[in-house]
């Protein structure tokens, strides 16, 4: 449909009318060398010319309306999880893709626009090698692929078994999804490792707990066997009277006795009655590491500053608190030794009355990273003496009340947003009156605010040297920090975050290798590729290219693997697919300055077999789930009454109209309309004797 508008009164096309004949008659009205019927003619193609040339100055558009007719969506689903594969025949797993393409045709021959995918792949899998199943995300990603087309239903054949995600039935699907149901929904007498709780991390020489949760059905009041295994030896075997069909918990506890990646096993013994045994053994990978981060605060009295840093300290897993204030709270005589402590914290130490001089110096000297929180207490003297990164011009005898800002140019470690906000509302603090001395080296992470204006003097501020690292922290009073953000959020985040990441810092050792190579995560599946990450850095840690990559992975059996790659810029990773489950040592070299250059370490393969965890189909739920979208439920024998209900279901196509405004003039027809006019009419002067 098209239809003209114009930007001008419609009267004005009275006046190009008039225009065109007008100057037409102006010229065609003279004598003239032809005859009438000819000048008749000329007068015509004149006047429809000037007409039309006046008419487009109105600016007339041409609206057009165009119908498209959209073909309903249907996708047909196919779950090609590995319990499709475990729980069915290959001739039940063939006839069902048969089925389904056959569906397709009569679809399409319906009038539908089909769309076919299983739960992992754009197309049907007839491997059935999925390794999870979940049908809510899969239903969901239909929803928001096809969104605004008219979508005519879902037909999802599938056990009915989900291992990740939520729940289908909890979804709201924009389509009635027609489910068939594939599998076996008998019940079978089974045993299987449910849930393995752990900790990833354990420290050596300490035990860790290992709970486990077994799953029982059709076992009641029988006994069964659980064993730990480590090294291919059972560490630990327990025994379970089975009381009802449910969860049996049971915990070992054993003992990380050598640090790196260690393997342990969990096996249920299995049952003459049990049809799936796959189920009944799972493994755990845990990182043995050499121990917590000891760090030792040492005070003179009691102060509410304590307590801020012990929680900050206590959130770390990875760190271990010590306290040692004389008289109230002392720390077994080993910590006092800098070779077993990582970072000392000395709060007001040393104190103007000498208390713990010797303590101090003794910690000071040593080659263990410090943080020094200076307050009233403090013997200055003492601490300038000790050659450490403070020092005044003058010993000041009074104090000033400053409140924190965040260093922009910091960059030892990052601070989010939310933590730059927080600190700016902290309460004031109070700090030495004076010029502070601090190394040009230093970096400063809070500076001084006092009132709107930003001094250029350090609040809080670290120095690292070939030593150590040294953190000073000129104020006390923090503790009204950290209660402050709780009282306007309920949380610390903010506080917690800077001063965690602080002591992080102090902790950690400097890395100074000019060759890094290292896998890109400890753990990976063994459905997905191990990555590796490798850096060369020349003199002054600068990143170069070129290098040759000669990496080493050796499994658990001794077999080894080798691959080599190239470093340049943008390809720093390298790829290693198909491992199998277990733990690996990998060692990395290169040549540096005629030298090779190697780093060694240990990373993990995990089985991911959700899928053989259960293998009874859930017929119940699909009932449900096509009940509530307005579908229905068949089984794989029922497939002649789904294609039937399918083909008298009516394929409304969608009509969408498209509006389109075109300018008159730029259509080219009309171009070549006005030169045929005018061609015409120069034709017929020029050759019936015209000038």
């Amino acid at each position: 449909m098209k239809q003209l508008i114009l930007e001008s009164s419609a009267a004005w096309i009275v006046v190009c009318v008039i225009a065109g004949m007008s100057y037409a008659l102006l010229l065609y009205r003279s004598k003239h060398p032809w005859s009438n019927a000819l000048n008749r003619i000329l007068f015509v193609l004149r006047a429809v010319v000037v007409f039309l040339l006046t008419f487009f100055l109105l600016g007339p558009i041409v609206k057009q309306v165009q119908n498209e007719f959209e073909k309903p969506v249907f996708v047909l689903l196919q779950d090609n999880s590995l319990s499709i594969k475990e729980s069915t025949s290959e001739e039940v797993q063939q006839s069902l893709i048969r089925q389904l393409q056959e569906t397709e045709k009569r679809l399409e021959e319906k009038g539908y626009e089909v769309f076919r995918q299983s739960f992992s792949e754009d197309e049907f899998d007839e491997a059935f090698t999925g390794q999870s199943s979940d049908v809510h995300d899969v239903l969901r990603g239909i929803s928001n692929r096809y969104e605004g087309r008219n979508i005519g239903g879902v037909l999802l054949a599938t056990d009915g078994i989900y291992t990740s995600g939520l729940s289908p039935l909890y979804g709201n699907y924009p389509f009635p999804v027609y489910s068939v149901g594939v599998g076996d929904t008998t019940v079978r007498a089974d045993l299987l490792i449910r849930n393995l709780v752990y900790n990833k991390i354990a420290y050596e020489g300490n035990k860790f707990p290992l709970r486990v949760e077994v799953a029982s059905k059709g076992f009641f009041g029988q006994n069964i066997n659980i064993s730990l295994i480590h090294q291919d030896k059972v560490v630990e075997k327990l025994s379970r009277t089975v009381a009802d069909d449910g969860f049996i918990p049971v915990e070992f506890l054993p003992l990380a006795a050598a640090q790196g990646i260690q393997r342990w096993d969990v096996e249920v013994e299995a049952k003459p009655e049990e049809h799936n045994t796959r189920n009944n053994r799972a493994s755990v990978f845990i990182e043995v590491v050499e121990g917590k981060k000891k760090i030792l605060l040492v005070a003179a009295a009691p102060h509410p500053d304590i307590k801020a840093i012990r929680s900050v300290v206590e959130l770390n897993a990875n760190a271990e608190f010590h306290l040692h204030i004389p008289g109230v709270a002392e720390a077994e005589p080993k910590y006092l030794q800098p070779e077993n402590i990582d970072l000392v914290i000395f709060h007001q130490v040393p104190d103007v009355r000498g208390r713990l001089r010797e303590v101090f110096q003794r910690l000071a000297r040593s080659k263990a990273s410090v943080l020094l929180v200076i307050g009233q207490q403090t013997d200055l003297n003492q601490v300038a003496q000790q050659q450490l990164p403070l020092s005044f011009e003058q010993m000041p005898r009074q104090y000033d009340e400053v409140t924190p800002v965040i260093s922009s140019i910091f960059s030892n470690f990052t601070i989010s947003s939310e933590a730059l906000s927080t600190f700016s509302t902290f309460p004031p603090v109070q700090v030495h009156f004076g010029k502070a001395q601090i190394p040009a080296v230093a970096n400063t992470i809070l500076m001084q605010r006092v009132g709107n204006l930003i001094t250029d003097k350090p609040l809080l501020y670290v120095v690292q040297d070939e030593q150590r690292k040294t953190g000073v922290l000129l104020g006390e009073g923090i503790w009204r920090w950290r209660l402050h953000e709780y009282s306007r959020s309920e949380r610390t985040s903010g506080f917690d975050e800077v001063f965690g990441k602080l002591f992080q810092y102090l902790t950690s050792e400097e890395d100074k290798r000019k060759f890094r190579s290292y896998p890109v995560q400890q753990q990976f599946t063994d459905t997905e590729p191990v990555i590796f990450e490798s850096q060369v850095y020349n003199d002054i840690y600068e990143p170069v290219y070129g290098n040759t990559i000669d990496l080493e992975v050796t499994s658990e059996k001794g077999q080894k693997q080798r691959f080599s790659y190239t470093l340049s810029p943008g390809n720093t990773r390298y790829p290693i697919g198909g491992l199998e489950e277990g733990v690996y040592r990998y060692t990395s070299s290169t040549i540096i300055s005629n030298q090779r250059e190697s780093v060694s370490g240990q990373f993990l393969v995990v089985p991911q077999q959700l899928e053989l965890q259960n293998l009874t189909a859930d017929f119940d739920l699909l009932r449900k789930l096509s009940r509530q979208t307005g579908g229905s439920f068949y089984t794989t024998a029922q497939w002649e009454s789904l294609d039937n209900d399918l083909m008298r279901s009516e394929a409304t196509q969608v009509i969408r109209s498209v509006e389109r405004y075109d300018s008159l003039i730029s259509l080219r027809w009309i171009f070549f309309l006005l030169l045929l006019l005018v061609g015409a009419e120069w034709f017929l002067r020029k050759y019936y004797g015209g000038y």
